[in-house]
C-alpha cells in the first residue's frame, strides 16, 4: 500500500505551479535547550495556512472530466475543509464541506469564503463524516478525505521533498499526527532519500490513537477525545497513512495540553510565528521529551488556523504552565484595608495583578472573612513559588 517514488514526483510537478514553497527557519531559543540544530518547517505559511492543500489539490487534480461535473465534498473542522474549498475553487469545481456545529468560527467564515458550500452537521468530525458521505453517495459527488487515500499522502510527501532539499544533511523530523496523511507522506519522500533520517510522530496525548494502533498492529479508535489541538484529533488512523507509519515512522510519542500550551508561547514569543495547538506539537515534544534525534532536526510546524477566543486561552493556559501565571484563592479580613494588604504584598513581590474577584458567600468562611480570588503574572516557575510561600507565611492562603 505504500505510495511510490513515481506518485511523489508527479505531486511534486503537480504542486509546484500552485503550492508554495514554504520558508525552513532557524530556532535559536529550540537549539539552545535541545543542544542540537533546530529549524522549524513553516506549513503555517503555506495557502490557507495549513499543509492540507497539498493533498487536497493533488488529489481534486486527479479526478476525471465525469467527476469534476460532480463536485466533491469533505468533512473538516477547518483546515481540510479550507484546504478542499480552496483547491476546488482553483480547479473551477463546486465543492460542499460539512463541519461540526462547534467549528471555529474564523475557520467557517475562511471556508466560505474560498468558495465551499458549508453544511453544519454533527458534534464531531465523524459524525460530519457520515453526511460527507451520505450525500457523495446520493449526488456522486467525490468525497476528498482528509487523509486515508494515496493522493493525500503522495501530495503531504511534497514537504518531505522540500524538507530534504532545503536541509540536505537533516538528521531527525518531528512532525504532528493526526489521521497520519502528514507524517505517512513526509516519511515515504524522506526515507527513500535519507533512510538513516529519524522521524517522529507527535500526538496530544488525550486524543491518542496511534500508539494502541502501533500496538494492536492494526487501526484502533481512541477510547476519548478531549484536546484543544482540534487539528490533530483524529479518533481512528486511516488504513493507507498507518500503512506509512508502520513500515517507515521511527517513533510515536504523546504530549499533554500543558506541554502544547507552552509551546504555542514559546513560537509566539520567541520564534515570532503564529501557530495552533496542533502545530506546535512537534515544537511540544522537542521542549518536553527526552527524544533520540540525532544531527540536524526539523520541527514541522503544520498548521496556524487559530480563533483569536481559543488563542487567548491557551496562551493563558502557556502562561500558568510556564510558571508565569499565578491564581490563588485567599481568606482575607472583611474590613476596610483588608484587599489592600493582599494586593500591597503582590507588588512588593514583584507580580503583576491581572483579575481579581471578591464573594462574601463562599463556603467554610467565618462571619468577618472575604473569598478573594486573585490572577497575577510573575517571572517564572521560581518566582511564582516566592509569591506563592510570601502568600502563605501571611496568613492570606489556608
Amino acid at each position: 500500500m505504500l505510495i511510490t517514488q513515481t506518485e511523489i514526483d508527479d505531486a511534486v510537478s503537480v504542486l509546484a505551479p500552485v503550492m508554495r514553497r514554504t520558508p525552513m527557519v532557524a530556532s535559536r531559543v529550540l537549539s539552545e535547550r535541545s543542544g542540537s540544530d533546530v529549524w522549524l518547517k513553516c506549513e503555517n505559511l503555506q495557502r490557507t495556512g495549513s499543509f492540507k492543500p497539498r493533498g487536497a489539490f493533488y488529489r481534486i487534480s486527479r479526478l476525471t472530466p465525469d467527476e469534476r461535473s460532480a463536485g466533491v465534498v469533505a468533512a473538516s473542522a477547518g483546515n481540510h475543509a479550507q484546504g478542499v474549498a480552496w483547491s476546488a475553487a482553483h480547479l473551477g469545481i463546486s465543492s460542499r464541506v460539512y463541519m461540526p456545529v462547534g467549528a471555529a468560527l474564523p475557520k467557517l467564515a475562511a471556508t466560505k469564503a474560498y468558495g465551499a458550500e458549508v453544511v453544519l452537521t454533527g458534534e464531531t468530525i465523524d459524525e460530519s463524516l457520515v453526511a460527507a458521505r451520505a450525500f457523495a453517495a446520493e449526488t456522486g459527488a467525490t468525497l476528498i478525505h482528509p487523509f486515508d487515500h494515496r493522493d493525500i499522502v503522495a501530495g503531504q510527501a511534497s514537504v518531505g521533498v522540500e524538507i530534504c532539499e532545503q536541509m540536505p544533511d537533516v538528521g531527525s523530523i518531528v512532525v504532528p499526527l493526526g489521521g497520519g496523511g502528514l507524517l505517512a507522506g513526509i516519511a515515504a519522500a524522506v526515507k527513500a532519500r535519507r533512510p538513516n533520517v529519524r522521524i517522529i510522530g507527535v500526538q496530544a496525548a488525550q486524543a491518542a490513537a496511534w500508539p494502541t494502533s502501533l500496538q494492536e498492529d492494526m487501526p484502533v479508535a481512541a477510547a476519548h477525545m478531549s484536546t484543544m489541538a482540534d487539528g490533530i484529533a483524529v479518533a481512528l488512523p486511516g488504513d493507507v497513512p498507518f500503512a506509512h507509519v508502520r513500515e517507515l515512522v521511527d517513533e510515536v510519542v504523546t504530549v499533554d495540553e500543558g506541554q502544547l500550551a507552552t509551546a504555542l508561547l514559546l513560537m509566539l514569543e520567541r520564534a515570532k510565528l503564529l501557530v495552533e495547538p496542533a502545530g506546535a506539537a512537534g515544537v511540544a515534544a522537542l521542549m518536553s521529551l527526552d527524544l533520540e534525534l540525532p544531527g540536524r532536526i526539523c520541527v514541522v510546524a503544520s498548521g496556524g488556523n487559530i480563533d483569536p477566543l481559543v488563542l487567548s486561552h491557551v496562551t493563558t493556559t502557556g502562561l500558568t504552565a510556564s510558571g508565569r501565571f499565578l491564581t490563588v484563592t485567599a481568606t482575607i479580613p472583611d474590613r476596610p484595608g483588608g484587599l489592600i494588604s493582599l494586593l500591597e504584598l503582590l507588588r512588593d513581590r514583584g507580580a503583576s495583578v491581572v483579575d481579581v474577584v471578591h464573594s462574601r458567600v463562599a463556603d467554610n468562611l467565618q462571619l468577618g472573612e472575604v473569598q478573594v480570588t486573585v490572577s497575577a503574572e510573575t517571572r517564572g516557575a521560581e518566582h511564582r513559588e516566592v509569591v506563592r510561600a510570601a502568600l502563605a507565611d501571611a496568613g492570606f492562603l489556608r
